[in-house]
């Protein structure tokens, strides 16, 4: 009997390329209507451990027991907010209208080609003049490596982080109110909660079919023509052309991924509670604050990872999690 198998490999992400920046990039933000906030933050990712906490999932066969969950461990210095950026939308889509940059960005020297000219009160009156245009107010945030000692770079990571709650003119005095001022992860997510993690993945480099999609080895006289690890047709004779979904040789790793509903175990200050014995591999020992995240997430050690407010949230219940334990053993071997 002929077997019936799915095909080997995933269609959702194609083209299977590099990715064109280090900084993952958003193209969807979540609803919300309450207050003014921001809805995202990054870190930089120091590796995983495990804590030992009470399972309090309805239904589990394990509620109220006590469980094992690796956690990766983010390291999240604070963020400061560099410029204000709206947009309004006409015909063609969404436009920047114009930018509110705040007056010490010596930081971004290295980043970006600094404006000769900052007129931040003719920015904010043109902005005030079109408030009823204006459908996205973003901000532009950096991060602080220099804070770090994990890793191993100078230069800011900036990017876009939406302001979301109320109307237009709500949106844009939290921002004004907010220009230029260090944030807090602490202040934008809480223990329990769920986001959204993306990053780059590790870059694996050109690799063939069988590890790239998964697809069978080939078997008997096959493998004796040292076509093994070849694919068994590159399609019919017609059409007559390599179709898009047969799987073939390329570039494997380093592509955007975005894992949703992770959940938030802890946001601490304490790096003591989490630092392993001899530091973690590839990274050191974290210095500041930091997040643990239920389950894995995307990239290597040392790698910016952004975290978003969950943009697909169930029926799940939020409710603080009770971590009994910590791992500290070293990650040395």
């Amino acid at each position: 009997m002929r077997t019936v198998r799915p095909r080997a490999g995933s269609l959702a992400y194609y083209p299977r390329k590099r990715a064109k920046d280090i900084i993952p990039k958003y193209q969807s933000w979540p609803q919300y209507d309450g207050q003014p906030m921001l809805q995202g933050f990054a870190g930089y990712k120091a590796g995983m451990t495990h804590v030992i906490m009470i399972d309090d999932h309805n239904k589990s066969p394990t509620e109220g027991k006590e469980i094992m969950v690796p956690v990766p461990v983010i390291e999240i210095p604070p963020m400061t907010v560099a410029a204000i950026r709206v947009y309004v939308k006409d015909t063609y889509g969404k436009h920047p209208l114009t930018e509110v940059w705040a007056e010490n960005t010596e930081a971004l020297s290295g980043r970006i080609t600094k404006a000769k000219t900052n007129n931040a009160a003719k920015a904010t009156e043109k902005i005030n003049a079109a408030i009823e245009d204006v459908v996205e107010v973003m901000v532009l945030m950096y991060t602080k490596p220099t804070a770090l000692t994990g890793v191993p770079k100078k230069v800011p990571d900036l990017m876009e982080i939406r302001v979301a709650g109320g109307s237009a003119a709500d949106r844009f005095a939290y921002a004004l109110s907010i220009l230029g001022t260090e944030i807090e992860m602490s202040s934008l997510f809480a223990d329990g909660q769920f986001a959204d993690i993306t990053g780059i993945t590790k870059g694996k480099g050109f690799n063939g079919a069988v590890k790239r999609f998964g697809i069978t080895l080939r078997k008997r006289k096959h493998s004796r023509a040292k076509k093994t690890r070849h694919i068994g047709t590159l399609g019919p004779w017609h059409p007559h052309h390599v179709r898009w979904q047969v799987p073939m040789a390329g570039q494997m790793g380093f592509q955007q991924r975005t894992e949703f509903n992770k959940r938030i175990i802890k946001i601490g200050d304490n790096p003591d509670e989490i630092n392993p014995a001899g530091g973690f591999l590839h990274y050191g020992l974290v210095r500041g604050n930091y997040v643990l995240i239920k389950g894995s997430i995307p990239g290597p050690a040392k790698r910016l990872v952004r975290i978003r407010s969950a943009t697909r949230m169930g029926e799940q219940k939020v409710q603080t999690p009770v971590v009994e334990f910590v791992s500290l053993q070293s990650k040395q071997g």
